[in-house]
């Protein structure tokens, strides 16, 4: 299945290439991402999930990291996604390892639509960490908050 920010959006996906799943979880969007013709990374730091991917998608390069250490890889990667991991500090290393035009996914928890918490990005957080990208799409509501963006 397709992260959500690019649901309808899939056009936009490059024809392949090298793409990187940020806190894969169990792996299901790296799996779609290999599915469609990409060498992917997936980086997680339970090796539970990575298990489960594994098993899911075997050709997937699976790497066991903890996040809040950085990025464990380098880039160029056509395709960036990161669904539902949040850590302002890694936002420029998001964009560090792009491509040049490539595709930046991020989704994260956010407080517009929502109570609030120590988890969900304030309004506007994913614009102004990315906005010097080219923004295709931003979107906050219902406690999320997502943005697809090229890299010049």
């Amino acid at each position: 299945m397709p992260p959500g920010a690019l649901r309808g959006r899939e056009h936009l996906l490059p024809a392949g290439g090298r793409a990187l799943d940020v806190a894969c979880g169990r792996g299901a969007v790296a799996a779609w991402l290999a599915g469609r013709g990409f060498a992917v990374d997936a980086v997680d730091v339970s090796p539970v999930g990575l298990a489960a991917g594994a098993a899911l998608a075997p050709g997937v390069t699976w790497i066991a990291h903890d996040l809040t250490l950085g990025l464990p890889v380098s880039g160029p990667y056509d395709v960036v996604v990161c669904q539902r991991y949040r850590d302002p500090a890694l936002y420029p290393a998001l964009v560090e390892v792009l491509a040049p035009g490539g595709l930046l996914v991020v989704t994260v928890l956010a407080e517009v639509g929502d109570s609030g918490g120590p988890f969900r990005a304030p309004p506007g957080e994913l614009e102004a960490a990315f906005g010097h990208l080219r923004v295709l799409a931003s979107e906050e509501g219902n406690g999320e908050a997502s943005l697809v963006a090229l890299a010049p």
